[in-house]
């Protein structure tokens, strides 16, 4: 198998034992391609265990059978946007704090071959595409996109269509549209929804919205939306998963399914329902 290898450069506790997996994935034959960041930084504090790794990649040109998460929620969405449109499925590793998305622990890592090779389901996870001119970078979100005021700024207006239809101006701090994936995210801490992965909707939630009849929506995926922003400022702020633009006032933005997933690896014994209520503490 050949892994492609991307991680957070917060390791301090886990050097070893990405090292000691690093040198099992050579002595059971297998490939491992490491994005730079992460190997610059284990170059300096084990570069023995790099021993395993064929090649160091600077941009989204490479192959591989999987791919793998070394961090929290925040390394898995910047690792799928180093996999990018090629759909490798991801195994997220958590070394962060919450963790919705990453199945394993690092505890995990020295039976993950062996994981693989028993039965395990790969979830499709939807994007929202993003369309607006000024935005750079990596137009896609895979938890949420959020449009919302600038610092010491008044309330915004957020003028919302749905298929070519006026759906309602969002009088608030902000207007978040979330992915199912994202629902445990921004969107949970604003009153949202918690979504199932698979289901085929996205969420609109109002941040602080001026008026108590604005309440969260869930809508179908596949529908077109398209926002433009009223205020008193000049400018905006449209994140795609924490990554931000400023944009002028009246710039149109606009949101719909991307044409490809993110692929997340599931293994028997983790699911959503235990998820919830291992994070959430449940009970």
């Amino acid at each position: 198998m050949k892994f492609a290898i991307y991680g957070s450069r917060h390791q301090e506790d886990y050097v070893d034992a990405i090292a000691a997996w690093l040198k099992q994935l050579s002595d059971e034959g297998h490939e491992a391609v490491m994005h730079t960041k992460l190997y610059q930084y284990l170059l300096h504090s084990v570069p023995a265990a790099l021993a395993c790794v064929r090649r160091v990649t600077y941009s989204t040109d490479f192959e591989a059978d999987f791919a793998v998460s070394l961090g929290g929620d925040g390394t898995f969405l910047r690792t799928a946007a180093w996999v990018s449109e090629k759909e490798i499925p991801i195994i997220g590793i958590n070394t962060g704090h919450l963790g919705f998305l990453a199945a394993l622990s690092v505890g995990d890592l020295p039976t993950l071959t062996a994981r693989l090779g028993k039965p395990y389901m790969i979830e499709r996870r939807s994007l929202v595409a993003v369309e607006a001119e000024g935005v750079t970078g990596w137009p896609y979100a895979l938890n949420e996109v959020a449009i919302t005021k600038c610092e010491n700024a008044s309330m915004i207006q957020v003028n919302t269509h749905i298929d070519g239809v006026m759906l309602a101006d969002y009088r608030a701090d902000g207007l978040i549209v979330s992915t199912p994936t994202g629902s445990t995210a921004y969107n949970l801490s604003v009153g949202g929804p918690i979504v199932q992965p698979g289901a085929p909707v996205l969420v609109l939630s109002p941040i602080a919205a001026h008026s108590l009849s604005m309440r969260p929506l869930v809508i179908n995926e596949d529908s077109m939306l398209e926002m433009e922003c009223e205020g008193r400022a000049e400018t905006f702020r449209l994140s795609i998963d924490g990554r931000t633009s400023k944009l002028p006032m009246g710039a149109r933005v606009k949101l719909h399914k991307a044409r490809f997933c993110v692929c997340a690896v599931q293994f028997n014994g983790h699911n959503f329902a235990d998820t919830l209520r291992n994070k959430l503490q449940w009970g």
